[in-house]
C-alpha cells in the first residue's frame, strides 16, 4: 500500500502501481464511444497512459493538455488518458479544448483497472484513480514493459513531463 495526500492530507493507496520492468496489467475501459478499450488495442504502439482522477480538475486538465501537445510531436505513440470521468464527459472535455491527439478512456465500468492498478483504501467508488499521473508502456515488448512510472506524492502535482516523454527515446 501506498499513501499521497491531498491538500497534506494523506490518503492510503491500495493495490499495486506498476513499476519500471514489470508487464503492465491488462485492462479493459471505456471509450467515447461506449465500446471497450484494452491495452491489446495498442498494440505496437508506445503508450503513454496518463491516469487521472478527472478531466474536470485543473491539474488533470492540465496534464492532458501538456500530453496531447507532445502526442502531436511522437510517433508511433499512444496518449490514453484514463479517468473516472464519464466517457461523454470526457469526450466535451477533448472538443472544448480543441484536444485531438489523445485517446479517452473511462473507468465508469472498468473496475478491474482500479483493482490492478490501485485505488484510495475505503473509498466505496474504487473506480476512482488517484495520485497517479502516468506510465509509459513500451511497444517493443510483448509483455506491455512499464518503462516509466510515476505516483505523484501530492495529487494536485503535475507529472514529471520531461522524464516521461524521455523514457520514449
Amino acid at each position: 500500500m501506498s499513501q499521497v495526500t491531498l491538500g497534506g492530507n494523506p490518503i492510503d493507496v491500495a493495490g499495486t502501481f506498476s513499476s519500471v520492468g514489470q508487464s503492465a496489467p491488462a485492462f479493459s475501459l471505456l471509450g467515447k464511444d461506449l465500446k471497450t478499450l484494452s491495452l491489446t488495442d495498442f498494440a505496437g504502439k508506445r503508450k503513454v497512459l496518463n491516469i487521472v482522477p478527472s478531466l474536470d480538475t485543473p491539474t488533470c486538465a492540465t496534464s492532458t493538455r501538456k500530453f496531447n501537445e507532445a502526442a502531436a510531436k511522437l510517433n508511433n505513440t499512444a496518449v490514453i488518458v484514463i479517468s473516472g470521468d464519464l466517457p461523454f464527459a470526457a469526450s466535451r472535455f477533448c472538443t472544448t479544448e480543441g484536444i485531438e491527439n489523445v485517446v479517452t478512456a473511462s473507468t465508469f465500468r472498468g473496475h478491474e483497472f482500479a483493482k490492478a492498478y490501485w485505488r484510495r483504501r475505503h473509498e466505496r467508488s474504487a473506480h476512482r484513480p488517484d495520485g497517479a499521473r502516468g506510465g509509459v508502456i513500451d511497444e517493443n515488448d510483448k509483455n506491455d514493459k512499464v518503462v516509466y512510472s510515476e505516483l505523484v506524492g501530492e495529487i494536485k502535482n503535475e507529472s514529471n513531463y520531461d522524464a516521461a516523454l524521455a523514457s520514449l527515446k
